[in-house]
């Protein structure tokens, strides 16, 4: 058996998906309630269930964080995030993936782990607030 093999489950990453909607120049973004990134805004986006492909999870967790229906299209790009606990160590290793999706209906409702939702102008995304980390530059990916 290899070391990776060997490591228990909670060692390993977990895969996840953001899901990117871009409408009328506004971006959708949630205030996060739990780690990684308690507190900062990001896209709104979950773990990926097993046999679930990513895009339907993508779909599926923008609609239970959020409300909002979409239609997922395509992987944007990867990202790393990691949780570490105020002794520094490293608790959680997430692989994050964002997923470019088309707005279909609904207006962002907080929901599951958010603390608020809303649409928030492309323009001076910077300055909206606490970001995650590369919010602004996948934001800007996503609308081409």
């Amino acid at each position: 058996m290899s070391a990776e093999q060997s490591l228990p489950l909670a060692s390993r990453p977990v895969v996840a998906v953001l899901a990117v909607v871009i409408r009328d120049g506004q971006v959708l973004l949630v205030q996060r309630a739990n780690p990684p990134d308690a507190g900062l805004w990001g896209f709104p986006g979950g773990k990926v269930e097993y046999g679930e492909t990513l895009l339907q999870a993508t779909e599926r967790e923008l609609l239970e964080e959020t409300g909002v229906s979409a239609t997922a299209q395509a992987v944007i790009t990867a990202l790393d995030a990691w949780d570490h606990g105020t002794d520094g160590l490293l608790r959680q290793h997430f692989v994050l993936i964002a997923v470019r999706c088309l707005w279909q209906a609904g207006t962002p409702l907080a929901a599951d782990d958010a603390l608020d939702a809303r649409w928030v102008p492309l323009a001076g995304l910077e300055r909206h607030g606490a970001l995650s980390r590369d919010v602004a530059r996948v934001a800007r990916q996503a609308a081409g």
